[in-house]
């Protein structure tokens, strides 16, 4: 068969020699022992947690070595094209701190441009078509029917489904016989003509996981779809070379695509780069694990995280924690340190499954927002609010200085113990609501309807904003022994009998009263910010 023929048949017109490219795409300037790492999702508008666990593996391991990370975006399907989906992609990313040196819609070192699997088409049919020439690759006429018949009858067979060997249908057919398809107009697709043989095993070194044995490829995998655009599997072989990456990270999931890929890179004469294939991450569901699910976990989503505005920097110590085996070790010991300057590495991470904890994320999220000071919990929020709050919640930020105070207080700034009572920005904004909109319900009394109204009475008859806090408290006892309530608690823990309760049930009337809620922080505090006014308006509502 004269293939070079074929070739010119199948892909016509003038492509650059493969050594063009070579030059094109010269190797990167780096350090010695530099890594280029990429991240390339499909821009479908879903960006995961997995995307997430993926970039910040590969931005560590790019930048503690010195190295780049790029951002490539797949595109080659286009059923699945979400418009604004890349735009997307990186602001989730970049929330969490997700720096790339270049990619789409960022620029960077326009040498390895483009970004974008489609703006790259030449590049991947110049290489198909030398596979062509070379016997290596041949056109496809099967039509969707065709295999779904194959992959019926090797499933009844129980024999593995693909495109290889016997059911190759159009591996060997005659140049009469591919003609005569071209001719009456048939649709083909472009495939892989795979001289590996199944029964062969070899051992690869996979970054992550160590040694694993892997089967040689013989699955005729189609690399030029019937539009001439490429599957991913042979752009990603292409892009990874001339963008020059040296280390490629991604889910275990792939681990059964590797023999394909291994032998593509083989047949197109590009070095292999290297691998490492992650754990997924797991989530405990009832007495088993299972892997995250878009469908039953709304947590897998990168945006339930900016939406409940999780604070970013606690996001990535979780994510560290999972990723590395020694990073909580190093982060109790520099709980305040640059996160980039623990010292990332792919053999140290987990090879089994990661058990994603949302709880554990709580914590430390707690943990690190208690570390802000008051101006910067307040930025936080307020950037927060400008994208995903209420009206009523961007209101909170009119007055700076009140909210600074309540936030003092929210945190226990300046006390001996921070408070942890933050979690998210959107619980904290509805933790510190009753500051600027008076409760819409209150939590039950513990205390009769005659009592409630009385203390709160007694306390409006009392009460004046100038009195400090020791003063304040003496009027709270006053009210408490005035309606039948211990006024010292020594004297309840005594007699609790002699009492209807004590000085903290009337506290707590006051309190519900005043935020609706039966725990807050310090109360003669909350009553200062809210001022006199508001104060006695929310208590004479109560009565």
């Amino acid at each position: 068969m004269n293939y070079k023929l074929l070739a010119e048949r199948l892909l016509p017109g003038e492509y650059p020699d493969p050594a063009f490219y070579e030059e094109k795409y010269p190797a990167r300037d780096l350090p010695k022992g530099a890594e280029v790492t990429r991240l390339a999702p499909s821009p479908t508008g879903f960006i995961h947690l997995g995307n997430l666990f993926s970039a910040t593996a590969d931005e560590r391991l790019a930048h503690c070595s010195g190295g780049v990370l790029y951002l490539r975006i797949e595109d080659t399907d286009l059923k699945r094209k979400v418009d604004g989906a890349v735009e997307a992609v990186i602001k989730a990313l970049k929330y969490f701190d997700i720096k790339f040196d270049e990619g789409a819609q960022i620029g960077g070192d326009e040498t390895y441009a483009p970004w974008y699997q489609r703006q790259r088409a030449e590049m991947y049919r110049a290489f198909a078509k030398k596979l062509i020439e070379e016997g290596r690759a041949y056109p496809c006429f099967c039509t969707e029917e065709d295999l779904a018949a194959l992959r019926e009858e090797q499933t009844k067979n129980k024999e593995i489904t693909g495109y290889y060997g016997k059911y190759a249908k159009c591996r060997d057919l005659t140049e009469e016989e591919i003609y005569k398809n071209l001719d009456a107009g048939k649709p083909f697709v472009i495939r892989l003509k795979s001289l590996g043989n199944p029964e062969n095993k070899f051992k690869f070194h996979d970054e992550i996981k160590g040694d694993v044995t892997v089967t040689e490829n013989d699955q005729d995998v189609v690399i030029l779809k019937s539009d001439g655009i490429p599957t991913y599997h042979f752009a990603h072989a292409i892009d990874d070379h001339f963008m020059r990456t040296t280390l490629v990270i991604r889910g275990e999931e792939w681990l059964a695509s590797l023999p394909i890929h291994i032998e593509l890179f083989h047949v197109l004469g590009f070095p292999l780069p290297r691998y490492g294939h992650h754990c997924s991450l797991m989530k405990q569901d009832g007495e088993t694990r299972r892997k995250l699910s878009k469908r039953k976990d709304p947590e897998l989503a990168l945006e339930f995280y900016r939406k409940e505005g999780y604070f970013p920097r606690a996001v990535k110590v979780y994510m560290l924690t999972l990723l590395n085996s020694n990073f909580e070790e190093w982060y109790l010991k520099n709980p305040d340190a640059d996160l980039n300057e623990f010292p990332f590495k792919a053999a140290k991470m987990s090879r089994s499954g990661a058990l994603f904890d949302l709880d554990k994320l709580n914590d430390i999220s707690k943990n690190e927002l208690s570390k802000l000071s008051e101006g910067e919990m307040a930025a936080f929020l307020e950037k927060w609010g400008a994208e995903f709050g209420t009206e009523s919640q961007k209101a909170y930020f009119a007055d700076e200085e009140k909210l600074l105070r309540v936030l003092t207080l929210c945190m226990g700034v300046g006390g001996k113990k921070r408070r942890k009572d933050f979690t998210t920005a959107s619980q904290a904004m509805q933790f510190i609501k009753f500051f600027f909109e008076r409760p819409a319900e209150h939590e039950a009394y513990r205390v009769t309807d005659g009592d409630r109204r009385a203390i709160l009475a007694g306390f409006l008859r009392r009460y004046d904003e100038m009195d400090d806090a020791q003063v304040w408290f003496s009027k709270v006892k006053e009210i408490a022994a005035e309606n039948g309530f211990a006024a010292e608690m020594k004297d309840y823990k005594a007699n609790p009998e002699a009492y209807k309760g004590s000085v903290s049930d009337v506290a707590e009337v006051l309190r519900i009263a005043t935020t609706g809620r039966a725990n807050t922080p310090d109360l003669y505090t909350i009553m200062q910010i809210l001022g006199d006014a508001e104060t006695r308006a929310r208590i004479q509502a109560e009565i």
